[in-house]
């Protein structure tokens, strides 16, 4: 099973229904033992057959999450990012997919040397090998993994089967079993109902695991004769049944599961020493999210606003923004495709500064330059992300620069003025999945610009998702009209952010500044924006006033 195995494994399955929040609890947990002085890290485990989700629509799976190594991965290691402020790989989301592609492509090496190749042991091994291999390094002391979908589905078998595996591979001490369930309520009767929870603990019997700890969700607060009733049934001790109550907030749950003693059942299980997290951190960032003392208004604009989970990364940056500046931030989702020339001044009305979200595609597109025109136009702060830059570029190029046929290649392939391109290493593709410029790259910025002065500094290193990119024949003809080139990659020459010089607040970036704004570290971008709209709203009140 590769080199000798040093962490502690706790695994965490799922019962009654899906989202129910196992990532958000895994990543609470790892918190709470990260605040202990453990290093920790976490894995997701998903069974589905797409080699990863960079080819599933977001409204099938939400946003597409992606790490500094370039994995297209599940939007639950963002939420293990946000939490725990660290890195995640390509090594930390795994597929049915990948597990049997690799073992596949080892059979048609010949490596099974003429074998049968079966679900056990080869694919139940392969698995194996995926939840040991972050334990190679060495560096993690606690390896959280999380196996998607629910107990009992056809598709988990084989993950079920690899964490029974598992616990066989590894020692008594090494080794823990969280099973997240659903305690209903049933309003007609008034009664918290345990038996969704004794059949799903049940599969998980026969699949061969006992479950240690049973983790809860539940509307209302779990009396002790219901913890007694899971306890006996489900054969947990009772200290080791769960109350995950409805939070106000995810960034509540850490707090909530350490009253809980979730993290303690834990420790005594692994056999590790009890101390007092620090929570001292985290507890003021919820003291300044939860007492704002001014609010903004901000619009996102994009296509999938009836999903808000194809923009969590985006969401949650202004969560963290928003707390940095002591301020609630309001999101008012806006459909792009809702936006016209006529109403885009209605839609817009009342915001203090706008989003235009990444996407691909034509649909939406023209609202998206409806509405970049407007906040140009209106010296309304404006962060423009992925597609948002390419769609700035189109207007400034169509507006200012009179190209009234300008346009990205990947909507009009026979545009007269093609300002968005596909990249040069892009033209020979025609593989869809895992093929676009993924990860972190270096971007230097130009002193003297607003984004120079936003990071405090002259190199960064940005996550991106994109196949176009901005055209440099016309770059002399932006920036002479004030569209300037505030950053570059030196490597390949591109232009990853414009901002407008004669506008206080407009700043678009071709990549994704929202996948690396943690709890801890709020994105310096996000909260210069939440900043710019909150004087914006200053300014527009004494607009108001003067006129009233």
């Amino acid at each position: 099973m590769g080199s000798a195995k040093t962490a502690k494994h706790i695994f965490v399955t799922g019962g009654v229904t899906s989202s129910l929040g196992k990532g958000i609890i895994s990543a609470s947990l790892g918190k709470l033992l990260q605040a202990r002085g453990l290093s920790v890290t976490i894995q997701k485990f998903d069974p589905y057959i797409n080699i990863d989700p960079g080819t599933l629509n977001p409204y099938e799976h939400g946003e597409c999450y992606v790490t500094d190594d370039g994995a297209e991965t599940d939007l639950d290691l963002g939420h293990y990012e946000r939490f725990l402020s660290i890195t995640t790989s390509q090594a930390n989301n795994v597929t049915t997919g990948r597990i049997y592609h690799n073992v596949i492509t080892k059979e048609r090496r010949g490596d099974y040397l003429g074998k049968t190749v079966q679900v056990i042991p080869h694919i139940t091994d392969e698995i194996k090998n995926n939840f040991f291999k972050l334990d190679e390094s060495g560096e993690y002391d606690i390896i959280i993994t999380e196996i998607g979908g629910c107990v009992g589905d056809i598709e988990s078998l084989p993950f079920i089967e690899a964490v029974r595996q598992a616990k066989l591979d590894l020692s008594p001490n090494d080794f823990l079993s969280i099973h997240l369930t659903l305690i209903p309520y049933l309003h007609a009767a008034k009664e918290l109902k345990t038996k969704p929870t004794q059949h799903s603990v049940k599969q998980l019997l026969e699949a061969g695991i006992q479950p240690d700890i049973l983790v809860c969700r539940t509307e209302l607060p779990l009396p002790i004769e219901i913890r007694k009733k899971l306890a006996l049934f489900c054969n947990v001790q009772l200290n080791c049944v769960i109350e995950a109550i409805d939070a106000e907030s995810i960034y509540d749950v850490p707090l909530h599961m350490r009253k809980e003693k979730l993290a303690d059942r834990v420790l005594s299980k692994l056999k590790l020493p009890k101390t007092e997290p620090d929570l001292t951190k985290w507890k003021e960032f919820l003291g300044r999210l939860k007492n704002p003392v001014e609010e903004v208004e901000i619009g996102l604009v994009g296509k999938y606003v009836e999903l808000p989970d194809a923009y969590k990364s985006i969401v949650e940056s202004f969560t963290h923004a928003g707390a940095e500046n002591e301020c609630k931030v309001n999101i008012r989702w806006i459909s792009s495709e809702d936006i016209t020339p006529a109403n885009v001044g209605d839609s817009l009305h009342g915001l203090h500064g706008v989003l235009v979200a990444p996407g691909f595609g034509e649909r939406g597109i023209q609202g998206k330059i409806e509405a970049i025109r407007h906040l140009r136009e209106n010296e309304i702060p404006f962060l423009g992300i992925c597609l948002g830059l390419q769609c700035a570029v189109t207007e400034f190029a169509r507006n200012v620069l009179n190209m009234p046929k300008a346009s990205s290649t990947e909507i009009d392939p026979n545009t007269p003025h093609p300002v968005i391109d596909l990249m040069n290493e892009q033209k020979t593709i025609t593989d869809k999945g895992g093929t676009m410029r993924l990860g972190a790259y270096p971007c230097t910025l130009t002193k003297g610009s607003k984004l120079y002065a936003i990071y405090g500094k002259m190199h960064i290193s940005e996550r991106h998702r994109h196949r176009y990119e901005f055209n440099n024949q016309y770059l002399a003809e932006f920036e002479n009209a004030g569209m300037i080139a505030a950053g570059i990659n030196m490597d390949l020459n591109l232009v990853e952010i414009f901002e407008l010089k004669s506008h206080p607040w407009f700043i678009s970036v071709q990549f994704h500044p929202e996948l690396k704004s943690t709890v801890l570290n709020p994105h310096p971008l996000f909260i210069r924006f939440i900043e710019a709209a909150l004087k914006f709203r200053k300014v527009s009140f004494k607009k108001e006033a003067i006129n009233l």
